[in-house]
């Protein structure tokens, strides 16, 4: 009686040290990697996706290399905790206890991490609503924070079906066209005009030229006629910035500095107008 209480004494003694050793582990790779991905916060272009990715891939396997030792442990569980250690075992406890779907979104989580469709910090859009930065990617799914400091959380086998618009990938500079309609009986050209210079002066303007563009001389802003509209003539400019953000600050200081110009200047910005015409019938029918 004493041998047996003894020996499963020593048993849930070595399970209790082996668990805490692997929380202990684990804390130590996290808080390395840690203090590696805040020292890489320092350098802009350094792309943290993989490493945050790693982490939790690296954190899971020790946990689960953590959970093989403990059951060995225990005389019932052994052969669990054998298959688990060899690796066999792994892929039926996921089978197990996952769906398909999870696993779907282990594999996509990989390829995202390795093809880089989209990276840490990037700010993407999905399905032509939903735009933020990428705050996270682990085994299941995509952390994304939006501008209104939500988080959106879209599972990896989605994202990584879905069209996306990535504004990180290749040149930063954003286009930003401004649309604004005038009255039929207002000055065309001077609208035009202003329009152009409103966007020239603004601080946030680049010239978006190409080299192309500039040896055939193009003018470094343009503004066009582009439809004739029910009750106005409608306008656009084509305004560049550094980037999105500065994009966005800036259509946003233009639509007000224009619609200044343009009350300053007697340039009509009409609403929507019908006119409806009815017959009086007569009294007798």
């Amino acid at each position: 009686m004493i041998h047996k209480l003894f020996t499963e004494f020593r048993t849930l003694s070595m399970i209790v040290i082996i668990i805490i050793i692997t929380i202990l582990i684990a804390t130590i790779f996290k808080w390395i990697l840690k203090r590696f991905v805040k020292k890489s916060l320092l350098d802009h272009h350094k792309d943290l996706t993989g490493y945050l990715f790693i982490n939790h891939i690296v954190t899971a396997v020790i946990y689960i290399i953590g959970i093989a030792v403990a059951l060995v442990q225990i005389p019932e569980l052994k052969l669990m905790g054998h298959s688990l250690l060899a690796g066999a075992g792994v892929l039926s406890l996921i089978a197990g206890l996952a769906s398909q779907q999870a696993l779907s979104n282990i594999m996509s989580g990989i390829l995202i991490v390795i093809f880089k469709p989209f990276r840490i910090n990037d700010r993407i859009t999905i399905r032509g609503s939903f735009t933020g930065t990428v705050e996270d990617i682990n085994l299941r799914q995509v952390v994304i924070r939006d501008f209104e400091n939500n988080r959106i959380i879209i599972p990896n086998s989605v994202i990584s079906s879905e069209l996306l618009i990535n504004a990180h990938i290749g040149e930063e500079k954003n286009c930003r066209m401004i649309d604004i309609g005038i009255g039929y009986s207002s000055n065309v050209e001077r609208a035009l005009e202003i329009m152009k210079e409103e966007v020239a002066n603004h601080p946030l303007h680049i010239d978006g030229r190409s080299q192309e563009d500039i040896d055939n001389n193009m003018p470094v802003v343009i503004a066009r006629v582009i439809a004739l509209g029910e009750s106005s003539v409608n306008l656009r400019v084509w305004a560049w910035a550094k980037n999105s953000s500065d994009g966005y600050i800036m259509m946003c200081d233009l639509l007000q500095s224009i619609k200044k110009r343009f009350d300053g200047e007697g340039i009509e910005i009409p609403f929507p107008q019908r006119t409806i015409t009815y017959s009086k019938t007569n009294e007798n029918d």
